[in-house]
Protein backbone atom coordinates (compact mmCIF):
# COMPACT_ATOMS: atom_id res chain seq x y z
CA UNK A 1 0.00 0.00 0.00
CA UNK A 2 1.28 3.93 -1.20
CA UNK A 3 2.01 5.84 1.52
CA UNK A 4 -1.19 7.88 1.98
CA UNK A 5 -0.29 12.34 1.67
CA UNK A 6 -2.72 14.42 2.94
CA UNK A 7 -2.22 18.06 1.82
CA UNK A 8 -3.47 20.10 4.61
CA UNK A 9 -5.57 23.28 3.71
CA UNK A 10 -7.43 23.41 6.39
CA UNK A 11 -8.38 27.35 6.71
CA UNK A 12 -5.91 28.37 4.52
CA UNK A 13 -8.31 29.44 2.00
CA UNK A 14 -9.12 32.51 4.31
CA UNK A 15 -12.88 32.11 3.39
CA UNK A 16 -12.41 32.26 -0.09
CA UNK A 17 -13.50 29.87 -2.61
CA UNK A 18 -11.03 30.92 -5.44
CA UNK A 19 -7.85 30.44 -2.93
CA UNK A 20 -9.54 27.37 -2.08
CA UNK A 21 -9.40 25.99 -5.16
CA UNK A 22 -5.93 27.54 -6.12
CA UNK A 23 -5.39 25.30 -2.85
CA UNK A 24 -6.41 22.20 -4.35
CA UNK A 25 -4.79 22.43 -7.78
CA UNK A 26 -1.08 22.68 -6.00
CA UNK A 27 -1.70 19.95 -3.92
CA UNK A 28 -3.08 17.79 -7.13
CA UNK A 29 0.10 19.13 -8.94
CA UNK A 30 2.11 18.23 -6.23
CA UNK A 31 0.72 14.50 -6.09
CA UNK A 32 -0.87 14.38 -2.91
CA UNK A 33 -3.73 12.01 -2.65
CA UNK A 34 -6.23 14.06 -0.88
CA UNK A 35 -6.79 17.60 0.03
CA UNK A 36 -8.43 18.66 3.78
CA UNK A 37 -10.29 21.07 4.63
CA UNK A 38 -12.15 21.61 7.82
CA UNK A 39 -16.04 21.58 8.07
CA UNK A 40 -17.70 23.70 11.39
CA UNK A 41 -20.41 26.47 12.72
CA UNK A 42 -18.78 28.83 14.47
CA UNK A 43 -21.76 28.81 17.21
CA UNK A 44 -20.77 24.87 17.57
CA UNK A 45 -17.19 25.11 17.87
CA UNK A 46 -16.52 28.03 20.44
CA UNK A 47 -17.96 30.47 22.77
CA UNK A 48 -17.88 33.59 22.27
CA UNK A 49 -15.96 34.22 25.02
CA UNK A 50 -13.03 31.34 23.90
CA UNK A 51 -9.36 32.92 23.77
CA UNK A 52 -7.13 32.07 20.86
CA UNK A 53 -4.20 29.83 21.30
CA UNK A 54 -0.72 32.09 21.45
CA UNK A 55 0.60 31.12 17.87
CA UNK A 56 -2.87 32.29 16.48
CA UNK A 57 -2.51 35.63 18.51
CA UNK A 58 1.10 35.89 17.38
CA UNK A 59 -0.65 35.56 13.40
CA UNK A 60 -3.80 36.99 13.23
CA UNK A 61 -5.37 40.41 14.50
CA UNK A 62 -4.78 40.57 18.59
CA UNK A 63 -8.48 42.24 19.32
CA UNK A 64 -10.40 39.65 17.29
CA UNK A 65 -11.54 37.09 19.22
CA UNK A 66 -11.40 33.32 18.22
CA UNK A 67 -15.10 33.19 17.61
CA UNK A 68 -14.66 36.27 15.29
CA UNK A 69 -11.88 34.61 13.47
CA UNK A 70 -13.45 31.06 12.36
CA UNK A 71 -16.20 32.76 11.73
CA UNK A 72 -15.19 34.41 8.78
CA UNK A 73 -13.62 30.58 8.01
CA UNK A 74 -16.58 28.70 7.48
CA UNK A 75 -17.07 26.78 4.04
CA UNK A 76 -21.09 26.54 3.49
CA UNK A 77 -22.66 23.22 1.94
CA UNK A 78 -23.03 24.64 -1.43
CA UNK A 79 -18.72 25.89 -1.56
CA UNK A 80 -18.27 22.07 -0.09
CA UNK A 81 -20.63 20.77 -3.11
CA UNK A 82 -18.41 22.88 -5.33
CA UNK A 83 -14.94 21.91 -4.06
CA UNK A 84 -15.76 18.25 -3.58
CA UNK A 85 -16.41 18.50 -7.78
CA UNK A 86 -13.21 20.79 -8.19
CA UNK A 87 -11.49 17.87 -6.45
CA UNK A 88 -12.96 15.30 -8.83
CA UNK A 89 -11.90 17.15 -11.36
CA UNK A 90 -8.39 17.62 -10.65
CA UNK A 91 -8.25 13.66 -9.66
CA UNK A 92 -7.97 14.23 -6.24
CA UNK A 93 -10.04 13.24 -2.83
CA UNK A 94 -11.33 16.23 -0.96
CA UNK A 95 -11.53 15.53 2.60
CA UNK A 96 -12.65 17.95 4.96
CA UNK A 97 -12.68 17.94 9.54
CA UNK A 98 -15.84 18.35 11.01
CA UNK A 99 -15.91 19.62 14.17
CA UNK A 100 -19.33 19.58 15.62
CA UNK A 101 -22.28 16.84 14.89
CA UNK A 102 -24.01 19.32 12.16
CA UNK A 103 -20.57 19.22 10.51
CA UNK A 104 -20.05 15.16 10.70
CA UNK A 105 -23.88 14.89 9.64
CA UNK A 106 -23.33 17.36 6.83
CA UNK A 107 -20.50 15.57 5.44
CA UNK A 108 -21.68 11.87 5.76
CA UNK A 109 -24.61 13.60 3.50
CA UNK A 110 -22.15 14.66 0.96
CA UNK A 111 -20.47 11.34 1.04
CA UNK A 112 -17.07 11.54 2.46
CA UNK A 113 -14.92 8.24 1.87
CA UNK A 114 -12.61 9.25 5.13
CA UNK A 115 -13.70 10.61 8.44
CA UNK A 116 -10.32 12.87 9.93
CA UNK A 117 -10.94 13.07 13.77
CA UNK A 118 -8.55 16.20 14.53
CA UNK A 119 -6.74 16.10 18.05
CA UNK A 120 -8.70 18.40 19.85
CA UNK A 121 -11.89 16.05 19.78
CA UNK A 122 -10.16 12.87 20.78
CA UNK A 123 -12.03 13.62 24.82
CA UNK A 124 -15.25 13.92 23.20
CA UNK A 125 -17.32 11.23 23.77
CA UNK A 126 -20.41 12.21 21.44
CA UNK A 127 -18.44 13.28 19.07
CA UNK A 128 -16.47 10.11 19.03
CA UNK A 129 -19.34 7.88 19.09
CA UNK A 130 -21.48 10.26 15.84
CA UNK A 131 -18.58 9.07 13.73
CA UNK A 132 -17.93 5.76 14.78
CA UNK A 133 -21.28 4.95 14.10
CA UNK A 134 -20.83 5.71 10.10
CA UNK A 135 -18.67 2.78 9.46
CA UNK A 136 -16.10 4.59 7.61
CA UNK A 137 -12.81 4.62 7.47
CA UNK A 138 -11.19 6.61 10.52
CA UNK A 139 -7.90 8.77 10.60
CA UNK A 140 -7.78 9.66 14.24
CA UNK A 141 -5.19 12.10 15.59
CA UNK A 142 -3.60 12.00 18.95
CA UNK A 143 -1.96 15.22 19.40
CA UNK A 144 -2.20 16.45 23.30
CA UNK A 145 -3.21 12.63 23.79
CA UNK A 146 -1.65 9.62 26.24
CA UNK A 147 -1.90 5.98 25.28
CA UNK A 148 -4.91 5.73 28.15
CA UNK A 149 -6.83 8.47 26.24
CA UNK A 150 -6.19 6.89 22.76
CA UNK A 151 -7.68 3.66 23.93
CA UNK A 152 -10.37 4.96 25.14
CA UNK A 153 -10.91 6.80 21.52
CA UNK A 154 -10.51 3.42 20.36
CA UNK A 155 -13.03 1.77 22.26
CA UNK A 156 -15.54 4.15 21.22
CA UNK A 157 -15.23 4.06 17.77
CA UNK A 158 -15.14 0.73 17.76
CA UNK A 159 -18.35 0.27 19.93
CA UNK A 160 -20.08 2.20 17.77
CA UNK A 161 -19.21 0.34 15.02
CA UNK A 162 -16.59 1.32 13.23
CA UNK A 163 -14.42 -1.68 12.50
CA UNK A 164 -10.57 -1.36 13.89
CA UNK A 165 -8.71 -1.98 10.39
CA UNK A 166 -10.60 0.55 8.85
CA UNK A 167 -8.77 3.23 11.52
CA UNK A 168 -5.36 4.64 11.34
CA UNK A 169 -4.21 6.59 14.32
CA UNK A 170 -1.97 9.69 13.72
CA UNK A 171 0.86 10.83 16.28
CA UNK A 172 0.70 14.33 16.23
CA UNK A 173 1.95 17.45 17.99
CA UNK A 174 -0.41 20.38 18.17
CA UNK A 175 2.53 23.17 18.57
CA UNK A 176 2.28 25.61 15.56
CA UNK A 177 5.29 25.20 14.53
CA UNK A 178 6.43 21.85 16.61
CA UNK A 179 10.15 22.30 17.84
CA UNK A 180 12.10 19.45 17.34
CA UNK A 181 12.74 18.17 20.34
CA UNK A 182 9.16 17.92 21.22
CA UNK A 183 8.23 15.64 17.98
CA UNK A 184 8.50 12.48 19.56
CA UNK A 185 8.86 10.20 16.27
CA UNK A 186 9.04 7.17 18.48
CA UNK A 187 5.40 6.96 20.27
CA UNK A 188 4.13 6.82 16.63
CA UNK A 189 5.47 3.21 16.47
CA UNK A 190 4.50 3.01 20.36
CA UNK A 191 1.05 3.79 19.24
CA UNK A 192 0.92 1.64 16.52
CA UNK A 193 2.34 -1.73 17.96
CA UNK A 194 -0.02 -1.05 21.30
CA UNK A 195 -3.27 -0.99 19.45
CA UNK A 196 -1.74 -3.79 16.47
CA UNK A 197 -3.81 -0.62 14.35
CA UNK A 198 -1.98 0.94 11.17
CA UNK A 199 -0.95 4.34 11.93
CA UNK A 200 1.30 7.49 10.50
CA UNK A 201 2.09 11.14 10.95
CA UNK A 202 -0.03 14.12 11.20
CA UNK A 203 3.44 17.20 11.01
CA UNK A 204 3.80 20.70 12.30
CA UNK A 205 7.29 21.18 12.49
CA UNK A 206 8.85 23.63 10.11
CA UNK A 207 10.27 21.95 6.75
CA UNK A 208 9.68 18.44 5.20
CA UNK A 209 12.43 15.96 7.18
CA UNK A 210 10.19 14.62 9.83
CA UNK A 211 7.42 13.08 7.53
CA UNK A 212 9.93 11.70 5.25
CA UNK A 213 11.79 10.36 8.29
CA UNK A 214 8.01 8.80 9.55
CA UNK A 215 7.37 7.63 6.48
CA UNK A 216 10.93 5.46 6.86
CA UNK A 217 9.22 4.25 9.99
CA UNK A 218 6.64 2.67 8.86
CA UNK A 219 4.08 5.27 8.38
CA UNK A 220 0.54 4.50 6.43
CA UNK A 221 -0.31 8.31 6.35
CA UNK A 222 1.23 11.39 6.09
CA UNK A 223 -0.81 14.69 6.72
CA UNK A 224 0.64 18.43 6.52
CA UNK A 225 -0.60 21.96 6.56
CA UNK A 226 0.23 24.00 3.14
CA UNK A 227 -0.33 27.36 1.79
CA UNK A 228 -0.11 29.48 -1.66
CA UNK A 229 2.31 32.29 0.42
CA UNK A 230 3.17 31.74 4.45
CA UNK A 231 3.31 35.49 4.21
CA UNK A 232 -0.84 35.42 4.19
CA UNK A 233 -2.82 36.64 6.80
CA UNK A 234 -4.71 33.55 8.88
CA UNK A 235 -3.52 31.24 12.07
CA UNK A 236 -2.18 28.25 10.00
CA UNK A 237 -0.30 29.83 7.02
CA UNK A 238 3.29 30.71 9.54
CA UNK A 239 3.79 27.16 10.28
CA UNK A 240 2.64 25.69 6.44
CA UNK A 241 4.95 24.71 3.45
CA UNK A 242 4.50 26.13 0.54
CA UNK A 243 3.66 24.65 -2.65
CA UNK A 244 7.40 24.06 -4.19
CA UNK A 245 7.87 22.55 -0.90
CA UNK A 246 5.30 20.35 -1.14
CA UNK A 247 5.97 19.27 -3.71
CA UNK A 248 9.26 18.51 -2.65
CA UNK A 249 8.09 16.64 0.56
CA UNK A 250 5.65 14.18 -1.77
CA UNK A 251 8.77 12.94 -3.96
CA UNK A 252 10.65 12.83 -1.05
CA UNK A 253 8.26 9.86 0.55
CA UNK A 254 7.74 8.29 -2.94
CA UNK A 255 11.01 8.14 -3.40
CA UNK A 256 11.73 6.62 0.66
CA UNK A 257 8.62 4.72 0.12
CA UNK A 258 10.66 2.92 -3.10
CA UNK A 259 14.09 2.75 -1.27
CA UNK A 260 12.19 0.95 1.63
CA UNK A 261 12.08 -2.59 -0.26
CA UNK A 262 10.69 -5.90 0.13
CA UNK A 263 13.32 -6.10 2.87
CA UNK A 264 14.82 -9.79 1.56
CA UNK A 265 18.85 -8.88 1.87
CA UNK A 266 20.01 -10.06 -1.46
CA UNK A 267 21.76 -8.39 -4.46
CA UNK A 268 19.66 -5.68 -6.76
CA UNK A 269 18.82 -6.01 -10.19
CA UNK A 270 21.13 -2.98 -10.78
CA UNK A 271 23.97 -4.26 -8.95
CA UNK A 272 24.15 -7.85 -10.30
CA UNK A 273 26.67 -6.47 -12.83
CA UNK A 274 29.40 -5.23 -10.19
CA UNK A 275 29.99 -8.59 -8.40
CA UNK A 276 32.17 -9.99 -11.42
CA UNK A 277 34.32 -6.47 -11.24
CA UNK A 278 34.35 -5.54 -7.70
CA UNK A 279 34.07 -9.10 -6.28
CA UNK A 280 37.53 -11.14 -6.35
CA UNK A 281 39.05 -14.82 -7.66
CA UNK A 282 41.76 -17.35 -7.23
CA UNK A 283 44.75 -16.80 -9.64
CA UNK A 284 47.88 -17.86 -10.91
CA UNK A 285 50.64 -15.62 -8.91
CA UNK A 286 53.08 -17.15 -11.36
CA UNK A 287 53.40 -19.63 -14.35
CA UNK A 288 51.96 -23.40 -12.56
CA UNK A 289 52.51 -26.34 -14.30
CA UNK A 290 50.13 -28.78 -14.82
CA UNK A 291 50.39 -31.42 -11.70
CA UNK A 292 52.34 -28.81 -9.61
CA UNK A 293 50.37 -28.46 -6.08
CA UNK A 294 48.35 -25.35 -6.07
CA UNK A 295 49.67 -23.53 -2.79
CA UNK A 296 49.65 -20.23 -0.74
CA UNK A 297 52.79 -19.21 -2.43
CA UNK A 298 51.69 -19.66 -6.13
CA UNK A 299 48.23 -18.57 -5.73
CA UNK A 300 46.84 -15.15 -5.29
CA UNK A 301 43.41 -13.73 -4.42
CA UNK A 302 42.56 -10.63 -7.45
CA UNK A 303 39.84 -9.23 -9.26
CA UNK A 304 37.75 -10.14 -11.49
CA UNK A 305 34.85 -11.72 -9.38
CA UNK A 306 34.31 -14.25 -12.50
CA UNK A 307 36.44 -17.15 -11.40
CA UNK A 308 36.73 -19.66 -8.16
CA UNK A 309 35.20 -17.18 -5.27
CA UNK A 310 37.84 -17.13 -2.86
CA UNK A 311 35.36 -18.70 -0.15
CA UNK A 312 36.73 -21.39 -1.65
CA UNK A 313 40.46 -21.38 -1.09
CA UNK A 314 40.69 -24.19 1.67
CA UNK A 315 39.15 -26.53 -0.70
CA UNK A 316 41.40 -25.28 -3.75
CA UNK A 317 44.62 -24.88 -2.00
CA UNK A 318 46.43 -28.49 -1.66
CA UNK A 319 45.15 -29.79 -4.90
CA UNK A 320 46.95 -30.36 -7.71
CA UNK A 321 46.86 -28.04 -11.03
CA UNK A 322 44.24 -29.82 -13.62
CA UNK A 323 46.97 -27.23 -16.31
CA UNK A 324 49.17 -25.29 -16.96
CA UNK A 325 48.38 -21.82 -15.77
CA UNK A 326 49.77 -18.40 -16.76
CA UNK A 327 50.58 -15.90 -14.02
CA UNK A 328 47.74 -14.05 -13.47
CA UNK A 329 45.16 -16.15 -15.30
CA UNK A 330 42.18 -17.55 -13.51
CA UNK A 331 42.07 -20.80 -11.71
Amino acid sequence: MSVFIIAEAGVNHNGSIDLAKKLINEASDAGADAVKFQTFKAENLVSKSAQKADYQKETTDREESQFEMIKKLELDIDTHEELIAYCQMKNILFLSTPFDHESINLLDELELEVFKIPSGEITNLPYLRHIGSLGKRVILSTGMADIGEIEDALDILTEAGTKKENITVLHANTMYPTPMEDVNLRAMVTVGNTFDTAYGYSDHTLGIEVPIAAVAMGASVIEKHFTLDREMEGPDHRASLEPDELAAMVTAIRNIELALGSGIKKPSPSEMPNMAVARKSIIAKREIKAGEMLTEENLSIRRPGSGISPMRWNEIVGTPARKDYGEDELI
